[in-house]
């Protein structure tokens, strides 16, 4: 691994050099969309990309491990890992071509998996069920965000049994315009959910039952998802920027801006010599580790991982 010593990004406060060539492949391998990125515990890295053998695992150092999922080919879309209350860590999946919420052990073996909502006032043969996303909350209860679909939250308790649904098109209070992406907020008196409400240009927040409590409009690009780490949220911003906001989503600053990325004929997808280590292009999922090191990995078709090292007076 080789630290670009003359790229930092950031702020004054929240400065990163890239980790150019972290994590790279075996030879025999690829990526394809590269959409979601966790860590666990130990601060391994696990890439969930729409090619072959979608879940790819690294240490921290960027050694590759392993890697498994072939039924995510394609599909992969979602990516979520959390520890639940048996204290065990868990990776929670969005399936978009089979229309599946999956549950797994880090190592991939099936804990379950639950399909469309039994809604046939949402979904029929013309109204499909495209899940984006998925969080838990504290007590276990799952949220699934049909970002791709009909615009609606789904929520389930920790077992799979459906509890309720809201949402639908629309840009009232409570209405969603691709709800891409879904997390709980542990930062404030009580949980919150914040949705990721792309389309229209902004993340809708709601108690735990689907109640709309507010609306934040400010320095967001096309949000994709979230990743809060200690008071701040770490938001990719599809529109070329990894945003950060502090306890009360104020900005702290962008990362790897690029305002004329999405710009560019034929984005995302654009030829690697376009790519910059400094810059993104398409930023679709976010991380942080133990030691506040960022993980990004970008929608496009050759997949794109980059690893930011926090710099520390």
């Amino acid at each position: 691994m080789r630290i670009l010593n003359t790229h930092v990004i950031g702020c004054a406060s929240h400065a990163y050099v890239i980790a150019e060539g972290w994590g790279k492949l075996p030879a025999n391998m690829a990526y394809g969309y590269t959409h979601g990125v966790c860590v666990d515990s130990q601060d391994n890295v696990y890439v969930h990309h729409t090619g072959k053998d979608p879940v790819i695992v690294f240490d921290r150092d960027g050694r590759f491990l392993t890697s498994w999922g072939k039924e995510f080919e394609g599909g992969a879309h979602g990516f979520y890992l959390h520890q639940d209350q048996d204290g065990k860590e868990y990776l929670y999946f969005t399936d978009r071509l089979r229309g599946l919420l999956v549950k797994t052990t880090t190592d991939g073996t099936l804990i379950w998996e639950q399909g469309q909502p039994d809604r046939p006032d949402v979904y029929d043969a013309s109204r499909r069920y495209v899940p984006t996303d998925v969080c838990v909350a504290p007590n276990g209860d799952i949220y699934v965000a049909d970002g791709y679909g009909q615009y609606y939250i789904h929520q389930y308790n920790a077992e799979g049994s459906y509890i309720r649904s809201w949402g639908g098109r629309g840009s009232d209070p409570g209405q969603l315009l691709e709800p891409h992406g879904i997390s709980v907020n542990l930062r404030g008196n009580e949980p919150e959910l914040y949705v990721a409400d792309r389309r229209n240009h902004r993340i809708q927040v709601f108690t735990l039952d689907g109640q709309h409590k507010r609306f934040m409009e400010h320095n967001l690009d096309l949000p994709c998802s979230f990743y809060f780490f200690g008071d701040e949220v770490y938001i990719p911003d599809l529109d070329s920027r990894v945003t950060i906001l502090d306890k009360n989503d104020r900005l702290i600053t962008h990362l790897g801006e690029d305002q004329q990325a999405y710009k560019q004929q034929g984005w995302p997808n654009l030829p690697k010599a376009y790519f910059r280590p400094d810059k993104f292009s398409s930023p679709h999922g976010v991380c942080v580790d133990s030691r506040g090191d960022v993980y990004v990995v970008e929608w496009t078709a050759e997949g794109r991982l980059t690893k930011l090292i926090r710099q520390r007076e």
